[in-house]
């Protein structure tokens, strides 16, 4: 959970206070409460009396000679220091406050954020360590696939890093070394949220998926290891561009030299251009190998396409069997329930002749 105040406003209702936007980052949704000066007072009070001992750090103190209202610098030192307090209750190892009713109802929390803060504490160790074996928790498995997103577009703007800065060697090859350890931390993610998917069905408990999230769960790992292999391609395809300009510029340096030295002699210098077929932006700078590279890799992407393509169809395949299937036994159960009907109306009539008779 992250847990943040990033601004403040002024309200008029009943009377001229400031209130404090607090916004919450959970795994599955995000959200923005209001809360006043005192109703952080009022939390702290509550915390201290359910758990038996005041938080880490108290709220900042109450100011009886200026208002925040006429005072933004108290408001904004006020709402920093409020910002603290709560995240600093929020990444405590301590998770005793934060499995109090008033925490909970001060930030609208559901019962299961509470009973998952011990999973919450320690969750940047299980995403930042490779060896930390399969996650086998779903709100685990989400905010390790968040992490693996951020370190795929960190590895993106790495990237562009690299290509913005022709021509300062130093500066690409430190963006090559950044954009190279976010792929790593990627694969890595990738692979212990696979390795989790695989043992769903046994090691997550009474926490288990339906075969929909998991397929779904599926897609997201499939579409982050198709991202990554596609920055790979493209940082590979950019070193191999590098050399080939840093050898072509070593060969017209070379050729200039001959050309220097031949037209001394009366002899004519030789060419150093090739004849090729129709270029792209993609190939104009590669050298045959490069281009056979190139040509390789989008060979693969597009066979990764068709296998995607295929395992879509597959599933809408499944989605049709299970609907028709479903539409069998509510066809069956639909007659059953033609046949009650019509019995129970029998017995009905049958009723109302001795009723008629009686009478």
């Amino acid at each position: 959970m992250e847990i943040s105040i990033p601004t403040t406003q002024l309200s008029t209702d009943p009377k001229p206070h400031t209130t404090y936007t607090i916004s919450l980052r959970l795994p599955l949704r995000s959200f923005t409460l209001q809360k006043r000066f005192s109703d952080f007072l009022t939390l702290h009070s509550q915390l201290t009396s359910q758990a038996s001992a005041a938080p880490p750090i108290s709220p900042p103190p109450k100011s009886y000679f200026s208002n925040t209202t006429h005072n933004p610098a108290l408001a904004e030192s006020r709402r920093a220091a409020l910002e603290k307090y709560l995240q600093t209750i929020s990444s405590c190892s301590d998770p005793r406050w934060r499995d109090t009713s008033a925490w909970r109802a001060f930030l609208n929390l559901p019962s299961s954020v509470s009973a998952k803060s011990s999973i919450a504490s320690n969750l940047h160790g299980t995403i930042t360590s490779a060896a930390s074996g399969p996650v086998t928790d779903p709100v685990v498995w989400l905010d390790m696939h968040r992490e693996l997103k951020a370190q795929l577009h960190e590895a993106r703007i790495q990237i562009t890093r690299r290509d913005q800065a022709a021509g300062n060697t130093q500066a690409q090859h430190e963006a090559s070394a950044q954009a190279k350890k976010s792929l790593v931390k990627a694969g890595s993610a990738i692979a212990t949220l696979a390795e989790g998917l695989k043992k769903s069905g046994d090691d997550w408990g009474s926490q288990k998926l339906g075969e929909g999230e998991v397929r779904r769960r599926k897609d997201l790992v499939a579409s982050a290891r198709k991202e990554k292999e596609s920055l790979e391609g493209l940082l590979s395809a950019m070193v191999a561009k590098a050399q080939v300009d840093a050898a072509m510029a070593d060969k017209g340096a070379l050729l200039g030299m001959a050309a220097a030295a031949t037209n001394g002699s009366g002899k004519r210098a030789v060419g150093s251009g090739r004849v090729l077929g129709k270029e792209t932006a993609r190939t104009r700078e590669l050298d045959n190998a490069g281009v056979l590279q190139l040509q390789q890799q989008m060979m693969m992407e597009q066979d990764e396409d068709v296998s995607v393509l295929a395992a879509a169809v597959r599933r809408q395949r499944e989605l049709g069997e299970q609907i028709n299937q479903e539409l069998v036994v509510q066809n069956e159960m639909l007659g059953m329930l033609d046949e009650d009907v019509t019995r129970v109306a029998g017995k009905v009539e049958v009723a109302r002749k001795r009723v008629s008779k009686i009478s």
